[in-house]
């Protein structure tokens, strides 16, 4: 009888731990618009989206024009950030038309379980 207990504890403690991964999931970027180092025409908006639903208060991204033709350093650009309705991805909308250069975009974003990760990407504005 002992072993049949130590069996099914095992058990129970192996299920619980397969079962936990989902619990300590991070947010992953699903895409990006546009897309990392993509060249496009410049966009009114640039739009991250997650695996999971963000705690917007807690995210938010910056835009740095990091390349200008006959430039040098960086500029951060003025943004505004929100939601998507569904809150799993954010928009960011630059306060006005980009100019053709490079941009980084360096983001940081918290999902509701409270998990928090950052990153960055670049385009490149024609």
């Amino acid at each position: 009888m002992p072993q049949l207990r130590s069996f099914t504890l095992g058990l129970a403690a192996a299920a619980a731990f397969l079962a936990s991964g989902a619990v300590f999931a991070h947010p992953k970027i699903v895409s990006t618009t546009p897309t990392d180092h993509a060249e496009v025409s410049a966009p009114s908006t640039i739009e991250i989206a997650f695996s999971e639903t963000l705690m917007t208060q807690l995210s938010g991204a910056d835009l740095t024009m990091t390349e200008k033709s006959g430039t040098t350093g960086s500029t951060k650009i003025e943004v505004k950030t929100a939601a998507s309705a569904d809150a799993k991805s954010l928009v960011i909308t630059p306060a006005r038309p980009l100019s053709p250069g490079t941009y980084r975009v360096d983001w940081h974003a918290v999902s509701t379980d409270t998990h928090a990760v950052k990153g960055s990407f670049s385009f490149r504005v024609k």
